[in-house]
């Protein structure tokens, strides 16, 4: 059976092409303090691939746990360095959920919010234990 965030990417990617400016939207609204922290980023690029590197650590976290916590407290650390405070760093797993149940809208089921709902809090505890 698959594991209810893995649907909720599966079923997304049948529906919108590209989640980054979805994603970032609702980051930037949410997080307008961190909108000056793309400035450079005019092609939307690296914010694509921050989405791309943030997917593939969720898909790990929820499958086999080979890289996904070292990786949260890598870019954690990386973050920082940015100006990007703590407390904001595991938010965004929220935003990218929030993104998710506003495009699948109707098709969002109990266990996909649920299991974004375990998934965040596991994720903003490793973050704030970084």
């Amino acid at each position: 059976m698959t594991d209810p965030v893995t649907a909720s990417f599966e079923l997304a990617s049948e529906r919108c092409a590209d989640l980054t400016p979805h994603v970032y939207e609702r980051l930037f609204a949410e997080h307008p303090d961190m909108k000056p922290l793309f400035v450079n980023d005019r092609t939307g690029k690296v914010r694509g691939e921050m989405l791309y590197r943030v997917i593939e650590t969720i898909l790990d976290f929820v499958g086999s746990r080979h890289y996904a916590v070292g990786m949260v407290h890598a870019e954690v650390q990386t973050h920082d360095g940015y100006g990007v405070p703590r407390d904001v760093f595991p938010k965004f797993f929220a935003v990218v959920a929030d993104t998710l149940r506003q495009i699948l809208a109707e098709d969002w089921t109990a266990e996909m919010d649920a299991g974004w709902r375990r998934l965040v809090a596991e994720l903003s505890a490793i973050a704030q234990a970084a």
